[in-house]
């Protein structure tokens, strides 16, 4: 991962992300390969890591998600405008585990706060209910952007100021689902405000002709 570019999703890619629309403007750095093990590439080991959970935290391998989270934030940080960040608003994606649950997860917050430690970072939407994390759930049973809408709620405390411009953060785009349910929560919120989405990576599926 030495060459470190932030990508959009295009015409090329969005395919591969069904429920992102055209219009959508979103970015991302790696490629993470669905269906293969931590040890497949750097960047399937660094999500691998990243998703490590809370209540694993009193084990010895722990400490590959706090590098993992320090490598996301320096990778993002060089690729971010300083010009953006000085103006935009940072918004972290919740985790699936509602924060009374041991397994809440502020990774992509921790992220966020270290890309801008002196910018604008909020957790303006939080999910009221513990639900399966995507990357746990069976074929057939992730959630729909509808079932996410039904558990996300703005968080008036921190709503104020509006946003001049948002950027979702996330650390894998799959179909776009959280993204989309994001965004629109986001927009009913605060119409008008462009509204984007970073990503560390990109899911992608392995060649069906490649050997396991």
């Amino acid at each position: 991962m030495a060459d470190i570019l932030l990508r959009e999703i295009d015409d090329t890619t969005r395919q591969d992300h069904t429920r992102l629309l055209a219009s959508d403007g979103c970015l991302y750095l790696y490629e993470y390969t669905s269906r293969r093990g931590y040890d497949f590439s750097a960047t399937n080991n660094l999500i691998s890591n990243l998703k490590k959970k809370p209540s694993t935290a009193g084990s010895p391998s722990y400490k590959y998600k706090i590098r993992a989270i320090q490598s996301c934030i320096a990778d993002l940080k060089s690729v971010l405008r300083p010009s953006w960040l000085a103006t935009g608003t940072l918004v972290p994606i919740p985790c699936s585990k509602a924060e009374n649950h041991p397994d809440y997860d502020d990774r992509i917050e921790q992220i966020c706060r270290g890309v801008s430690p002196q910018g604008d970072v909020r957790r303006l939407v939080r999910q009221t209910q513990s639900t399966t994390a995507s990357h746990e759930a069976a074929d057939g049973e992730r959630l729909t952007v509808e079932d996410l809408l039904a558990v996300y709620a703005i968080d008036e405390a921190v709503a104020n100021p509006a946003p001049t411009a948002i950027a979702i953060v996330d650390d894998v785009l799959t179909a776009g689902t959280h993204y989309r349910a994001m965004y629109t929560i986001l927009s009913r919120r605060f119409p008008g405000v462009p509204i984007y989405g970073i990503f560390i990576a990109r899911r992608v599926f392995p060649d069906p002709f490649e050997e396991e």
